[in-house]
């Protein structure tokens, strides 16, 4: 049975005040995502006794921290009368909004030490949040993106640099300073991909983002020819753009067996939307990418930490969904790796690629967002802020441990489907302003 109240003495005892005590909390977070990480496939949380005692641990130890030095957290405590001597359990730590991280510098870095901002994507007039780091926390950011990363996507490949050709859909950090996801796909491209790896985005005159379709069909031909597996990270609208001029070209792609893709963010009803099972099946018929090797990813420019739908095998599978169109079949112009004929999308695709609904048990093999251990994911009810019963809906709320410099606890305005200590995405809640990766893509393709 695990104790609701842990003594934390011995940590504060070697912590001492200020910036001096992030830094004893930041090593020992990095030997609890050390412990936690297998790097094989199938990873879930584990729930034992001794690891949920130790996140518990470290959360409450965290949030003793940030409550002395983040002020809109003291804030939030004093009118709700809560001294972190009261809170014995993570769950009670109390949750800030993603709207105080729009009008609230929720940090407790010195002016001085905020060397990078984040910022929340979003539509015109939206107002962004602000998430700050400093090259500590960043290096924390990073030692929490690449090890779930690399369980999760690379299969058990990817113990070195250069056995993947990366293709991000997106601007390169240079040119979005302020985009988390560039920062991602940078981090991961940095750690595991070949010198041909590129960004293929551009940042429009009014922020908005746009994907060179000429240029990733290039990468993708050479990709194809040379017979490297290509990892396509993208926002899904990123992926529609590339697959409508794809389509329109009457072009498909069969890349290497192994090429595996991650898509992340959604559309909020500003251009055409695609059903995720939908654009999945459209990414394996067009790429040539098997579903097996297509991930989803939930992130956030408060979080530090991000989660994902699926794991791809360890093995990899031969070829995509749907084999591409006979050689016979092609023009004579056309490259190695790219055939031409449009790709079928029919309503019996739809059909069979549907996905199970909200209030219903998951079935068997359904894919579910899982946190890497060092977070954790709670689906509250909007009235009374109660975790709700599996296959219930209510509100995500994430407990991230690699917050360090900002708040562990971020209540969000995502709705989701409780699916035991993971969830499904259902939408914005009624009212929310919309966010999200792909709303800078969405906004200059319409």
């Amino acid at each position: 049975m695990i104790k609701r109240n842990i003594q934390l003495s011995d940590f504060e005892q070697r912590a001492s005040p200020g910036d001096a005590a992030f830094e004893v909390f930041e090593g020992e977070l990095r030997r609890f995502i050390q412990d936690s990480v297998p790097f094989g496939t199938g990873l879930e949380r584990d729930d034992s006794d001794e690891q949920e005692a130790r996140f518990q641990r470290l959360a409450l130890a965290l949030f003793r921290l940030q409550h002395r030095a983040v002020g809109p957290l003291f804030r939030l405590c004093q009118r709700r009368g809560i001294a972190p001597e009261d809170i014995g359990d993570w769950r009670a730590i109390p949750a800030l909004t993603t709207t105080a991280f729009k009008d609230y510098a929720v940090t407790s870095l010195h002016l001085e030490a905020r060397t990078r901002v984040f910022h929340s994507s979003g539509t015109t007039g939206h107002r962004p949040s602000r998430h700050f780091h400093s090259a500590g926390s960043l290096a924390v950011y990073e030692a929490s993106l690449l090890p779930f990363f690399r369980a999760r996507l690379m299969g058990g490949v990817g113990q070195g640099k250069g056995e993947f050709t990366f293709l991000a859909l997106t601007p390169d950090p240079a040119e979005a300073p302020h985009s988390s996801l560039a920062h991602m796909f940078a981090t991961v491209i940095e750690a595991w991909g070949a010198d041909d790896s590129a960004f293929v985005g551009a940042v429009e005159c009014d922020g908005g983002w746009r994907v060179d379709t000429a240029a990733s069909t290039a990468l993708l031909r050479r990709c194809a020819r040379n017979g490297r597996p290509v990892c396509v990270l993208g926002t899904a609208f990123g992926f529609v753009h590339l697959l409508d001029a794809m389509h329109q070209d009457c072009l498909q792609c069969a890349l290497p067996p192994g090429s595996r893709a991650l898509e992340t963010g959604g559309y909020k009803g500003l251009s055409r939307s695609v059903l995720k099972p939908d654009l999945h099946r459209l990414i394996g018929t067009t790429l040539g990418i098997a579903p097996t090797h297509i991930v989803s990813e939930y992130g956030m420019s408060e979080l530090s930490s991000q989660a994902y739908d699926a794991c791809v095998p360890a093995s990899p599978l031969a070829r995509g969904a749907v084999d591409p169109p006979a050689r016979g079949a092609t023009n004579s112009g056309a490259a190695p790796g790219i055939e031409t004929g449009a790709p079928q999308w029919g309503e019996e695709d739809r059909r069979l690629s549907a996905g199970h609904s909200a209030g219903e048990p998951a079935p068997a093999g359904a894919r579910v967002f899982h946190f890497p251990p060092w977070a954790r994911s709670v689906v509250v009810s909007p009235e009374n802020g109660i975790e709700v019963r599996d296959g219930e809906t209510g509100l995500l709320r994430v407990f991230d441990l690699a917050n360090v410099r900002s708040v562990l606890a971020i209540q969000t305005e995502d709705l989701a489907v409780r699916r035991g200590t993971g969830f499904d995405l259902v939408g914005r809640a009624q009212m929310a302003e919309p966010r999200g990766c792909s709303l800078r893509a969405v906004a200059v393709a319409t």
